[in-house]
């Protein structure tokens, strides 16, 4: 009995001896930095539609600014340029990985005051400028933070940075979204109609919270590049140029560094799948497709149902919120228990399912009680797809090009959804809600058998992922 209650002791001892790593410098470090990436993402996605729609600007316009958010999506074409080009004077003093932080950081800080100003009734094209601004400098800064995480330590501490991470990023959304619209509210005069000012106040809040990431980058230390990685990276862009000595020097190098930097990540991934590669690259173009067309119209329905604020601050935004990073753990486990292509499928059926509850939503009316349901279950759902999701594509992934391959896929992750969101205003106005939320339910099932088919045809995956 004894031995049984010292065992058990020992065991605690452990598991809170294993917990002390989020204590240590570097996942307290990503819990910031994260804040810093998750901030932006909602103030010109979530939050800005529900200003615009308030301010009065038609539902097809609105759905077209979403269209900013395809930065996102196109970070990997000028990402070698972030992993390789110091900025003068800036990367003498912080180093090249904080010098590129700060300067998307700062930029983002000013690109948020200069969308706070904007009247979206006078020159609506310049807050579409400023929103675009906000997008690139966010998608410039993710790319410095991520290559930041992958070199600040070791693998054994990697999964403790990313969790750190995620937790900043989503306390970020939290209050990119609920913080922003509560704020908002308290500066309407009268919250019965439209008044700039309010959403000027907000604006101008969210810009000041890049303040956490701008300090921590200050403060933190610049991670020690692998020289093992880059003496193999320069071998191979002489290598190249060994066999163009025809060609001038300069361009031999740049078309060298282009090859090591954007080709060999794409010819790493062709070579190892083959003809199913293509089967793969349809699967993450299109998994998240239901989720991200349906995302854009949302808050702009709120607006329609005649949901107040502060009901979609706190319930959509707060608590919704809560649900998906439920959702995420449970979606973790499940993918321990299971595998992951199990999971992918049930993430892909309820994406597509919970859609329609919206549908539901839309001709019940304004019912709080309909809505908390409704956000519940779609954002718990959510949360599973997107674990297994996230869990897919890291084992898609080369070690060799573990950084470049994931900014790859997680852009075409976001294309083709991103894109087609971009229409879901006029598909609004021509169908109604109840059969465009249908819709977006049905644009789901083609994933299903995306799903079933990568699951057969790239067998060595799944089994990589659920060891």
């Amino acid at each position: 009995m004894q031995t049984k209650h010292a065992e058990q002791t020992q065991s605690w001892k452990e598991w809170l001896q294993s917990a002390r790593v989020y204590l240590q410098p570097r996942p307290i470090t990503l819990l910031f930095l994260g804040f810093s990436a998750g901030l932006p993402l909602m103030l010109v996605f979530s939050t800005l539609s529900y200003w615009l729609r308030e301010a009065g600007i038609d539902r097809g316009t609105i759905t077209y600014f979403s269209w900013v958010a395809l930065a996102y999506a196109f970070k990997w074409v000028w990402s070698p340029i972030i992993d390789r080009m110091p900025i003068p004077l800036l990367s003498a003093w912080l180093g090249r990985r904080r010098s590129w932080m700060l300067l998307a950081q700062l930029l983002i800080a000013l690109c948020l005051l200069g969308l706070a100003d904007s009247d979206p009734q006078q020159n609506l094209e310049l807050m579409a400028w400023f929103a675009l601004a906000v997008a690139f400098c966010s998608a410039t800064q993710d790319i410095a933070i991520d290559a930041y995480r992958i070199e600040s330590a070791e693998p054994r501490i990697q999964a403790a940075m990313a969790a750190t991470y995620m937790l900043g990023y989503r306390l970020a959304m939290i209050l990119a979204t609920t913080g922003a619209l509560l704020i908002a509210a308290w500066y309407d005069p009268t919250g019965d109609s439209y008044h700039r000012e309010s959403w000027q106040m907000a604006y101008w809040a969210m810009a000041a919270l890049m303040g956490v990431g701008i300090l921590t980058t200050l403060c933190a230390p610049e991670p020690q590049p692998d020289g093992a990685t880059a003496e193999q990276k320069r071998r191979e862009i002489e290598a190249f140029m060994e066999q163009r000595q025809h060609l001038p020097h300069l361009l031999a190098r740049l078309l060298g560094w282009f090859y090591v930097a954007a080709y060999c990540p794409f010819a790493d991934f062709i070579s190892r799948f083959g003809k199913p590669a293509l089967l793969i690259l349809a699967l993450i173009g299109s998994y998240r497709i239901a989720d991200v067309v349906m995302g854009i119209i949302a808050n702009v329905f709120y607006v329609d149902m005649g949901f107040t604020k502060v009901e979609v601050a706190e319930i959509t935004k707060l608590f919704g919120t809560l649900m998906t990073i439920a959702g995420s753990l449970v979606g973790g486990l499940l993918v321990y228990r299971f595998g992951v292509m199990r999971i992918l499928f049930i993430g892909a059926v309820l994406a597509a399912a919970t859609n329609l509850l919206f549908s539901a939503l839309a001709l019940t009316g304004h019912s709080v009680g309909f809505l908390i349901v409704t956000v519940s279950l779609d954002n718990f759902s959510a949360g599973i797809a997107t674990a297994a999701f996230i869990a897919y594509l890291s084992s898609l992934t080369s070690i060799s090009y573990t950084a470049t391959q994931y900014a790859l896929f997680s852009s075409v992750m976001l294309l083709v959804p991103k894109f087609l969101a971009g229409f879901s205003g006029d598909a609004v106005n021509l169908v109604g809600y109840p059969l465009f939320f249908a819709g977006t339910a049905v644009l789901g099932l083609p994933v299903l058998l995306l799903v079933w088919l990568a699951a057969r045809y790239t067998p060595a995956t799944s089994a990589q992922t659920t060891k």
